[in-house]
């Protein structure tokens, strides 16, 4: 029998950028913090249902910053929990560029409406 989620979070990652594997990992990670302590403030009932599930997460991609903007504005047109992620510059990109995204935690429906079509990292 499949476990079904009803809460996600998803974590867009820009594929346009070069960046090596452990730091696509710490962006994804400051997206995926990020986005849950959003819904924790904003969106307690989501984000504890989603704790209890298992914390279900999801890594895809988009090929440029425009993709990822749109997505962005999605979920806020959705009024979902979200975060954009720029980075400090500190190692492998300029100060200031735009990583990723996370959404959610939220209704796992809600959240493929916006991201369901994208490709896996």
């Amino acid at each position: 029998m499949a476990l079904e989620f009803k809460y996600k979070q998803v974590i867009v990652l820009r594929a346009d950028l070069q960046m090596s594997k452990g730091k696509i990992a710490v962006q994804v990670a400051h997206a995926a913090v990020s986005a849950a302590e959003e819904a924790r403030k904003k969106f307690t009932e989501w984000w504890r249902a989603w704790l209890k599930e298992g914390q279900r997460k999801i890594v895809v991609k988009v090929k440029s910053l425009e993709e990822l903007l749109t997505l962005e504005q999605e979920a806020k047109d959705a009024s979902l929990p979200h975060t954009l992620i720029e980075d400090r510059g500190l190692t492998e990109i300029p100060p200031g560029t735009v990583t990723c995204l996370g959404i959610g935690p939220a209704p796992a429906a809600k959240v493929d409406k916006i991201t369901g079509e994208l490709p896996l990292l």
